[in-house]
């Protein structure tokens, strides 16, 4: 994507203006490059720069051809390039530099972002004198730098927070001091830097800052804790340019939406702009922590406005040790549950996120963290992996807390994975990610939810004694294409990638569904509690109940059912089942069933339709990539409850009083 040199102050001919192109390698395509855009429109503003340089965004996602793009920006014969670098691209943009210096040896090269800034003597280890480092906010560090270099006697220690090389030494100036005032920012979307272009996803900034400093975090831990905010004003002017230019999606780049009581009006701005011209259709934010209240009901207020169907709930761990060696403080469990009973409610869905391993997390307290949140009827739990992220405390405490780490096998990414610590060896962090799998595939895609509610409640398993039950059996099996892929993600770290948790959706909800209950069938047949008649009866009703995530028909499995009843379909995607009434109690207390169930006066048993219908499913696409799918699962199971089969009494007689419907 390119966005094209914006007209600027005249004084000089664009002959005689060096020419800036601001290149953006984000991980999707038609991204707003908002970090460039803000370099832009401060350097176009100042009388100076604005009237020496002419300036042009390139944006591509990290998955375009590398080739393609070297050509693209190698063609610009650009005076100066500037290079966002994150995480995720930067072994990209460490290709993409290595080869336009050889073919552009006289242009400039500025690199910025938390993963080069403080980094100067890894980046800039081969002494070049024509590359830089920008080491904080980006603004007045590359105006600053657009000015010296355009001088006739450059002089880059005027530069604040800039590392280079001079002479033989590696200098670093003084930081620039923190953008105290934003309103000091020009904004690209008003000044039109980002006009005529066309964008999918839009990012904007409300503050800067977190009031956090978790160990972990690039995000508070290092940019202060003070938060600074734009005015207003100028955030309903932005978010209006977002609506009227039809972008389709909107991320909140705030450390913590909803810690401010205003963000509310804002949420019913974004809301009333929909309603007005349609755009955005899709919200996300990074939810704040300790505001559950204000976040349930900007989260409603979003849902409502069918901007957001899922509120993110950041725990990270629920271990009081690790908790207090990342410096961190979480919502209160009570807090967490009445939360999570709010959201159950109003029939909105949440997603809560961990990190593993961090110090001082165990395997057992992770396994009894996982208990906890079960118990708690959490939605869809995610684990991500711990990453070593540049320019956070943790990162100089490897040793401290024996951080032990690999790099993710990627050319294009610098993701290092925490493998091992004081409190896990290599081995346990390899264990508690089969838990984890193990939990997202019978508690997370409902493979064996209702049974290992059952199991839990009647003091037969728990929750985490379950999942590593399920672990142990998932690595003996083998033979299982969706089994092979959770294994060759472990052992190649690919389990770092956010998607995995939506290919193995796909899989076992979908392409690989009947391979997957026969999984499921040979694990509970063998365990010892599967003389328990309502544990079989558990189980062959997870089968039935168990959510198609595209819109398809659905079948019957191919399972010798003796415990319940299929009458077969209502429709394509309804089953008529027969139960016994002990198990539509259980289905009850499990709220996955809303009735006061007695069953029939003669037989004792109840009839239910289970309806797989949901307005929120897309059909399946065959023809679409692996990756395309997976992306569409994963958000699918960030919002699972929209995706819930209703489970209603078929026949008014098994029924006392009977209520709505209820999902699953």
């Amino acid at each position: 994507m390119l966005i094209k040199s914006i007209p600027v102050r005249t004084g000089s001919s664009n002959q005689e203006r060096k020419k800036v192109t601001l290149v953006e390698i984000p991980t999707y395509e038609n991204i707003l490059p908002l970090a460039s855009g803000y370099i832009q429109a401060c350097a176009q503003e100042d009388p100076e720069v604005g009237a020496g340089h002419t300036f042009e965004i390139v944006s591509y996602p990290v998955t375009e051809d590398r080739h393609k793009l070297l050509e693209e920006l190698a063609g610009k014969y650009a005076d100066v390039y500037t290079f966002s670098c994150y995480i995720w691209n930067m072994k990209l943009v460490s290709w993409l530099l290595k080869e336009l210096r050889e073919r552009q040896p006289h242009a400039h090269y500025l690199l910025g972002g938390p993963q080069v800034m403080n980094h100067a003597a890894t980046y800039l280890a081969d002494a070049p004198e024509n590359v830089y480092v920008c080491n904080g906010e980006g603004e007045r560090t590359s105006v600053e730098l657009l000015r010296q270099l355009s001088s006739p006697a450059p002089d880059l220690h005027q530069v604040p927070g800039l590392s280079f090389w001079s002479g033989g030494e590696l200098v670093t100036t003084e930081p620039a001091p923190r953008i105290n005032n934003l309103m000091e920012i020009p904004s690209p979307f008003l000044t039109g830097v980002f006009d005529g272009r066309e964008f999918s996803m839009g990012i904007l900034e409300t503050n800067r800052g977190c009031p956090f400093r978790c160990t972990f975090c690039y995000w508070g831990a290092h940019t202060n804790s003070k938060v600074v905010k734009f005015e207003e004003e100028r955030i309903r002017a932005e978010l209006d340019w977002i609506a009227e230019n039809g972008l389709s999606g909107l991320f909140i780049a705030d450390a913590n939406w909803g810690q401010s009581p205003r963000d509310v009006a804002m949420t019913e701005h974004i809301v009333e702009r929909k309603k007005e011209v349609g755009y955005p259709l899709v919200v996300y934010m990074a939810a704040t922590k300790n505001r559950p209240e204000r976040m349930a009901q900007i989260t409603e207020i979003f849902v409502r406005g069918d901007l957001m169907v899922t509120q993110p709930i950041s725990l990270q761990t629920l271990n009081s040790e690790s908790l207090k060696l990342v410096e961190r403080s979480n919502i209160r469990e009570e807090t967490f549950v009445e939360l999570q009973r709010t959201l159950r409610e109003k029939q909105i869905s949440s997603y809560v996120e961990l990190i593993w391993p961090l110090p001082g997390e165990t395997f057992e307290s992770f396994k009894d963290g996982l208990t906890k949140l079960c118990r708690s009827y959490a939605d869809t739990v995610i684990v991500y992996p711990q990453l070593l992220l540049h320019n956070t405390p943790m990162y100089g405490q490897r040793e401290l807390y024996g951080l032990t780490t690999e790099p993710v096998p990627s050319d294009v990414s610098e993701a290092e994975v925490v493998v091992a610590t004081n409190w896990v060896s290599k081995e346990e962090c390899r264990e508690a990610y089969w838990l984890y799998n193990a939990m997202h595939t019978i508690y997370n895609m409902r493979g064996l939810f209702l049974l290992s509610g059952y199991l839990d409640s009647a003091g037969i398993l728990s929750y985490g004694d379950l999942f590593a039950s399920v672990a142990r059996y998932f690595q003996r099996r083998g033979a299982s294409e969706v089994l092979q892929l959770i294994t060759e993600s472990l052992a190649s770290l690919t389990n770092y990638d956010v998607l995995l948790s939506g290919k193995i959706g796909h899989m076992i909800l979908s392409t690989h569904r009947e391979e997957f209950d026969t999984v499921l069938a040979e694990y509970v047949t063998s365990q010892e509690w599967w003389s328990d008649p309502m544990a079989r009866q558990a189980f062959e009703m997870d089968l039935i109940a168990r959510p198609y995530i595209y819109r398809e028909p659905v079948s019957v499995p191919d399972y010798p059912f003796s415990e319940i009843v299929v009458h077969g379909l209502d429709d394509a995607e309804t089953f008529i089942v027969e139960v016994s009434a002990e198990l539509a109690r259980l289905l009850t207390e499990r709220e996955m069933l809303d009735a006061d169930v007695q069953g029939d006066a003669v037989s004792g048993r109840v009839m239910l339709r289970v309806d797989h219908h949901a307005r929120q499913k897309m059909p399946y696409m065959p023809q679409r990539s692996l990756e395309h799918n997976a992306n569409y699962c994963h958000g699918t199971v960030l919002r699972f409850r929209e995706i819930l089969p209703f489970v209603e009494v078929h026949a008014a007689r098994a029924v006392q009083a009977p209520a709505e419907r209820k999902t699953a």
